[in-house]
């Protein structure tokens, strides 16, 4: 049940101050709550944004943890993954600062390359693919086990599952813009 408010188009604080001024809480109360600030602007489904952005920086400062903290030597697949990554941490903050009903233009062809480069790197790591395939020449191989955690957890599948929720909420927020448009 949504409540009328009598006092619709008018500023907080005159509600505010008539309430003060008259003893009559109920009404106030309901003025309050039934109150809807009414803009020009269509509703705005940030949450899926800032979701994002969240998890993008913990992407972020996971990757540089195990690389600058542990000494974990990425990979050149991690590089290409870190390049899909990093900017999305910029991108979003940006789209949510200015409100880009867009963003999604920007964050879903990242993501998908960054998805896409992150189920090979999973293929290889776990013998689907035969290491031969692996575009690791020099250096580290991306088949290196840094960490296993609960016996099947390791970083290409946090990368995986980092870029998958990404791709998820970005059309979830298409879906919703759509819809409101």
């Amino acid at each position: 049940m949504q409540i009328k408010s009598p006092y619709m188009g008018t500023s907080l604080l005159f509600i505010s101050n008539y309430c003060t001024a008259n003893s009559n809480w109920h009404k106030c109360k309901e003025a309050l709550l039934g109150m809807q600030i009414e803009t020009n602007e269509k509703p705005w489904p940030v949450g899926y944004l800032i979701i994002a952005w969240v998890g993008s920086l913990v992407a972020m400062l996971g990757s540089l943890y195990f690389s600058e903290i542990r000494h974990f030597p990425p990979c050149v697949l991690c590089w290409y993954q870190r390049i899909c990554m990093y900017p999305l941490t910029v991108l979003l903050a940006v789209g949510i600062i200015t409100r880009d009903r867009n963003i999604y233009k920007y964050v879903l062809p990242l993501t998908i390359v960054g998805l896409g480069i992150s189920i090979f790197h999973n293929l290889l790591y776990y013998n689907i693919l035969p290491e031969a395939a692996a575009p690791c020449i020099a250096g580290i191989s991306c088949t290196t086990k840094f960490i296993e955690w609960f016996g099947f957890v390791t970083i290409p599948l946090l990368s995986g599952l980092g870029f998958l929720a990404m791709l998820i909420l970005m059309l979830l927020f298409k879906k919703e813009v759509k819809k409101v448009a």
